[in-house]
């Protein structure tokens, strides 16, 4: 062994060892690493160079347990109606980063999980009561609705990304999703489109709201505009040839596409290219979300704007509120149509 190595102080393992050294007590030496005034300045600081001299670092998770805290959030993908749907989808990955953003910048790590409810009806439960997070963060609703207001009569730390129904328990963040389909379809009637599809599996509660609120504006129009629904898969493995096969099955005389999500609307702007259909000559498109690769596609989407970075920040907030045992209100944005060259 060299010089070094022998005259090198040893590494402390936990706060008794570091007790034992000062000739204190635990407390006082938890007390003086947290920096507290209870313990005079001197020791503070002796405590403190100690634990510098002896590379010490106090076990964060055994402090936080000790305050009934854990510093962790979950944050939840419930697939209930979309199993094969994963992580990586780009609109989880995009709300996912901006609440990691938000969560880390108030000092809270992240736990990241999805849910199956088909295979564990107890999914919910088994979250909040583990006893590891300080509190809760659902992407998504899926056709969970009722599950999650059970829980939510119970458990105040949860907040949602997903649709509101008036009267419901758990505080929710979302864009309201019949506007949004209401913008589109107006969007696509004004400019003409009289048969209109809407490609989006409504068994989701924010896409239903989706293919109502379109619904609704093509009968407020007085047009006779006529839109017809395709059950399209939000997983990757499924989308494609899915979409395929509604092209190919639905009537000649559409003129226009609604897509439940910019996903679903990038996909089917891949099938119609790739059967000489040319948007938006042959046929008006659009997305809803507002992604960032949407201004990417050729030609460019228009779209249904969400603000997902606003929503992020509404959704912390909403939780270290309720971790802190405020009550907190329901959010719901505005959406707004984004016009670009599909539509």
């Amino acid at each position: 062994m060299s010089e070094d190595r022998e005259q090198r102080p040893r590494r402390l393992r936990n706060i008794a060892e570091l007790a034992k050294l000062a000739g204190v007590s635990a407390g006082t030496v938890s007390r003086a690493l947290a920096d507290k005034s209870l313990v005079n300045r001197e020791t503070r600081e002796r405590i403190q160079a100690l634990a510098r001299e002896h590379s010490f670092r106090p076990n964060q998770m055994a402090s936080r347990l000790r305050t009934g805290q854990t510093g962790v959030v979950g944050v939840v993908i419930p697939l209930g109606h979309e199993q094969k749907q994963h992580i990586s989808d780009p609109f989880f990955m995009t709300l996912l980063g901006q609440l990691a953003d938000a969560l880390i910048d108030r000092g809270y790590d992240l736990m990241l999980s999805r849910a199956l409810p088909v295979d564990n009806a107890d999914w919910l439960e088994r979250i909040v009561d583990s006893g590891m997070l300080d509190g809760v963060l659902l992407i998504g609703q899926s056709d969970q609705f009722h599950n999650i207001e059970s829980v939510a009569a119970r458990y105040r730390p949860l907040v949602v990304w997903g649709t509101h129904r008036e009267g419901q328990q758990h505080c929710v963040v979302g864009t309201d999703s019949f506007a949004g389909g209401r913008l589109a379809a107006q969007h696509l009637i004004a400019r003409g489109c009289r048969r209109i599809a809407f490609f989006g599996d409504t068994r989701g509660l924010e896409i239903e709201r989706r293919l109502a609120g379109a619904r609704a504006a093509a009968e407020e129009s007085g047009t006779g505009t006529r839109i017809d629904g395709f059950a399209t898969h939000l997983s990757a493995e499924e989308m494609v040839s899915q979409i395929a096969a509604d092209l190919d099955r639905m009537d000649p005389a559409t003129d226009a596409i609604f897509a439940a999500s910019d996903l679903i609307a990038m996909a089917t702007l891949r099938q119609l290219h790739e059967r000489g259909r040319k948007v938006p000559k042959d046929m008006a498109l659009v997305g809803f979300d507002d992604l960032p690769m949407t201004e990417q596609t050729v030609p460019k989407l228009t779209t249904i704007r969400q603000d997902i970075a606003g929503g992020a920040r509404a959704m912390v907030a909403s939780l270290l509120a309720r971790i802190a045992g405020e009550d907190t209100p329901s959010t719901i944005m505005v959406p707004r149509l984004v016009v670009r060259e599909s539509a």
